[in-house]
């Protein structure tokens, strides 16, 4: 019985990946076209592989077998590139020339392809990402050629088949080496791989079945939207080549800046400006909203930096129910200049409340002050 793991010179606990690279070796050197005195050889060495190279054969043989017979022949009428052996050999011209040496091929492909994406950018104002609505937008896109409907043939014609390659969309060049005679296989350049040429073009869309125009869509806002989501148009986007199948349109919404209000999520915030006369006796101020103005009932002795808030008067949330809140944010303004009558005054009101020489207390962020809460820690 023939010893295959010598004939490949391989160990006999040899990884596939290693009788492979043996095999192949092999092959280069004692291939008939390179060295025909090896012929025989180069027959041993193929009729190992196939046997090494197939899991159940491999077993019989270390079982002690020889799944060949005693004749050690690769099967009726089958010699080195019989049906038999000819698969381990095709790994080889795989590798060397990314084809099928039998010379395989997969068909023309279809002149209509699906369209691209496209992405717009869209402007808008608060109150129309706050609570929705339509609006019209203006689209660049590729869409179905009118004039040819898409087939990117003059009217009264048709595509005809490709002279060059037959309606087959790839033409095979045949090559000889020293493995033998080798089938490639590349897209018709006539046709560009269609199988069929278009002798007389669409003169509207010069045979690409889509043209460019500027288009106005009107579009709804769903409210609640926020700046950088994106609203996904189905089938509004560009026409395929051939008139393919369109993609989709996707809006990106990016909301202007608002005079007023600033956004986080679905809460907005504003500040408003007090006198510190009104933070200290309070009062009530006309409010804008996204629902119009409203009043704000500022209460005795607000500090600087208080927040008032107003519930439900933000953002409605987006697809869901609710809103969310607005946030006042007070700032009281101390005066800066005093004529003599206001000066006199302030001091009148400093000596009542016995602040003409005030102490100044540290405090923490919570009001509490510096020193108590050192007191209280070391306790």
């Amino acid at each position: 019985m023939a010893d295959y793991y010598a004939t490949l010179g391989v160990s006999h606990d040899a990884s596939d990946a290693e009788i492979k690279r043996a095999y192949r070796r092999l092959a280069r050197e004692l291939h008939p076209d390179v060295n025909p005195a090896e012929e025989e050889r180069f027959k041993e060495v193929t009729r190992a592989y196939e046997v090494l190279s197939d899991p159940e054969k491999r077993r019989i043989v270390d079982l002690g077998g020889d799944p060949l017979g005693p004749g050690g022949g690769a099967g009726a009428g089958a010699g080195p590139f019989g049906a038999t052996g000819f698969g381990g050999l095709g790994d080889i011209f795989d590798a060397f020339f990314g084809a099928s040496a039998g010379g395989a091929t997969r068909g023309p492909r279809s002149r209509v392809q699906p369209g691209a994406d496209a992405l717009v950018r869209v402007d808008l104002d608060l109150t129309d990402t706050a609570f929705g609505g339509e609006q019209d937008i203006i689209v660049d896109t590729a869409l179905l050629c009118p004039a040819c409907n898409g087939d990117g043939c003059a009217p009264g014609t048709k595509p005809e088949t490709c002279p060059t390659c037959h309606g087959q969309g790839e033409v095979q060049q045949i090559a000889r080496s020293f493995l033998g005679q080798v089938i490639t296989s590349r897209p018709c350049s006539r046709c560009r791989g269609t199988g069929s040429i278009i002798p007389s073009p669409c003169t509207t869309c010069g045979a690409e079945g889509r043209v460019r125009s500027r288009r106005t869509l009107t579009v709804t806002i769903p409210a609640g939207v926020a700046d950088g989501m994106r609203i996904r148009l189905t089938g509004e986007g560009e026409v395929g080549p051939g008139g393919g199948r369109p993609g989709d349109l996707y809006l990106e919404v990016h909301e202007r800046e608002h005079p007023v209000f600033s956004r986080e999520g679905d809460d907005l915030h504003c500040e408003v400006h007090l006198p510190m006369t009104a933070a200290a006796l309070g009062t009530s101020v006309s409010l804008p909203t996204l629902d119009g103005e409203e009043k704000l009932t500022v209460r005795p002795g607000t500090q600087p930096g208080h927040v008032v808030t107003l519930h439900a008067r933000g953002v409605p949330h987006l697809h869901a129910s609710g809103r969310g809140d607005l946030h006042v944010h007070v700032k009281v303004d101390i005066p800066t200049r005093l004529d003599a009558e206001q000066e006199r005054l302030l001091r009148d009101l400093a000596k009542l409340r016995g602040e003409e020489n005030p102490a100044a207390t540290p405090t923490t962020a919570d009001g509490q002050g510096l020193f108590s809460r050192l007191r209280d820690a070391f306790r």
